[in-house]
């Protein structure tokens, strides 16, 4: 009996399949890159959540509407108290350098001086505040919006303590209007956010079998890659993800032309990647571009990229394509 089992056990061995080889993993992964090439890109209805509309293009005149809140508007509107405070007091209160060259941090070491500078950037917060509860209030006429209970703000913005501030105070605006609806700011960082949720949208069987994914975030000023680990096993909800490692490149300061941008992205990820085979960590054949405008199955983009150098919206660009034959 014993002779047989040995026999039987020495079949079974042989019985096992190979582990395949390099070439073959290095196919299988080609045959992933192209398949997300394909798509279907833009999904409204995923593992864990279901969207129900983004990328809301309310127009106001000749610009959007969602464009008097962005940090950009909030810089202008503290430029022009800075420009009132100066013509009263006779010098700039904030220095030499341009409102667009202070940081968030130097901005926050004003307004706690309580000085004259403090008080042009409580005007411009109560400004900010006032434009971004007007802007909550239009989205949610919108039917795309009806029935949002809570809005969750991402952005290095909210991360100081002006942009806090300028938040809370447009909070208590909408309260004493009595618009039912609650503002939140991301608990993840800023450069993390966009990045960590995109394990709740890549496709479950796949992250399955690997470490972490690629994944990149791409804004009108930055841009952001970063290896993301799922931490699957531990934390089947994907609660423990994390952000291993990140770049961030403020592109907008280096106006670069769209494929330049593209090219630029695509260098970030080999470099990632690089690292990610050094720490020996499983990366998934997946990468996950949160882009601004909107999604087109076939991976195009169809309007809300205005932000972004150049033409991303023609028909001889595809950026799923583009920046996977940067990384072949």
């Amino acid at each position: 009996m014993a002779s047989k089992d040995k026999d039987k056990g020495a079949k079974a061995k042989k019985a096992a399949p190979d582990k395949p080889s390099a070439a073959q993993e290095e196919k299988d992964a080609k045959a992933q890159r192209e398949l997300g090439i394909v798509g279907p890109h833009g999904d409204m209805r995923l593992a864990s959540v279901v969207i129900e509309g983004y990328s809301l293009e309310l127009r106001d005149g000749d610009g959007f509407v969602g464009d008097v809140a962005s940090r950009t508007a909030f810089r202008q509107m503290l430029d022009a108290w800075r420009k009132l405070f100066t013509a009263m007091d006779g010098k700039d209160p904030m220095g030499r350098k341009s409102t667009r060259e202070l940081s968030k941090h130097q901005l926050d070491a004003m307004l706690e001086k309580d000085g004259i500078a403090a008080q042009a950037i409580a005007a411009a917060s109560e400004d900010y505040a006032l434009q971004l509860a007007h802007v909550v209030q239009r989205f949610l006429k919108h039917k795309t919006w009806k029935g949002v209970e809570r809005i969750i703000i991402g952005g290095g913005f909210h991360q100081s303590e002006v942009g806090g501030m300028s938040i809370a105070r447009a909070g208590e605006i909408l309260k004493a209007e009595k618009v039912p609806v609650e503002l939140r700011t991301l608990h993840h960082h800023a450069d993390e956010g966009g990045l960590i949720g995109w394990v709740h949208l890549a496709p479950p069987a796949l992250l399955q079998s690997y470490d972490a994914i690629l994944a990149v975030d791409i804004g009108g000023t930055n841009v952001r890659c970063g290896i993301v680990q799922t931490h699957l096993h531990k934390a089947p909800d994907m609660s423990l993800a994390e952000v291993l490692r990140r770049e961030k490149w403020a592109h907008a300061d280096d106006e670069p032309k769209r494929d330049e941008l593209v090219e630029g992205i695509a260098t970030i990820l080999e470099d990632l990647i690089a690292y990610a085979e050094k720490k020996e960590i499983r990366l998934a054949p997946y990468i996950g571009v949160a882009c601004p405008g909107l999604i087109v199955e076939d991976g195009s983009l169809a309007g809300g990229t205005q932000n972004l150098p150049g033409n991303w919206e023609s028909t001889r660009f595809h950026l799923p394509r583009d920046l996977c034959e940067r990384l072949a």
